[in-house]
């Protein structure tokens, strides 16, 4: 069983392979958000609310190298905000209303989730293109209505959603890793 899961990622891995020059270029392109003034803003629901919160965090803090830190958000980490929003408006609106509240035209939103199918991540996304903002999403298999409607995607073709949550987390740090090769380019270390 576990050599199985092995395998499944390995594979995942292999196949994702191609989207390498696509997140290399978000890489640039967020540090060219970030660097003048804008922020990115993440969610996810369950393990990927933890690996939106983990993106942030590399971003905010650092991730391998000293460099200055950078405007990030995770939506789900406001637990007052969260619960607020979820009890008084639904829990469809959890992600939607902070992206009106902190999204600025130009941010980015990154969105992770396995199925692509999660009603309040949907409804973030819709929210950022009323507000004027990119929008990347971290799927698991396409088609998915994320990948759909988000200006652009990496769908990882895996069975597990475990395997997917994997495999976004070797995207999640590889988008660190050319966001801070961008940063430290410009001598912002």
């Amino acid at each position: 069983m576990i050599a199985t899961n092995f395998d499944a990622l390995i594979e995942a891995v292999d196949r994702t392979k191609v989207d390498i020059d696509r997140v290399t270029s978000w890489g640039q392109r967020l540090a060219d958000v970030l660097l003048s003034g804008g922020r990115l803003l993440a969610c996810g629901n369950g393990g990927s609310a933890a690996e939106a919160q983990h993106l942030t965090a590399e971003l905010v803090g650092r991730f391998c190298d000293e460099r200055i830190p950078l405007a990030a958000i995770s939506l789900h980490a406001d637990t007052s905000a969260l619960t607020a929003i979820a009890n008084d408006y639904g829990v469809e609106e959890i992600f939607a209303r902070g992206v009106r509240a902190h999204g600025r035209p130009g941010d980015v939103l990154v969105t992770l989730s396995t199925s692509g199918a999660s009603p309040n991540v949907l409804a973030a996304v819709k929210a950022a293109h009323d507000v004027g903002m990119a929008t990347w999403a971290l799927t698991g298999r396409a088609p998915n209505p994320l990948a759909g409607i988000s200006h652009e995607a990496i769908c990882v073709e895996a069975d597990r959603g475990a395997t997917v949550q994997e495999v976004h987390l070797l995207l999640v740090h590889a988008l660190c890793t050319a966001v801070d090769a961008a940063v430290l380019g410009r001598g912002l270390g």
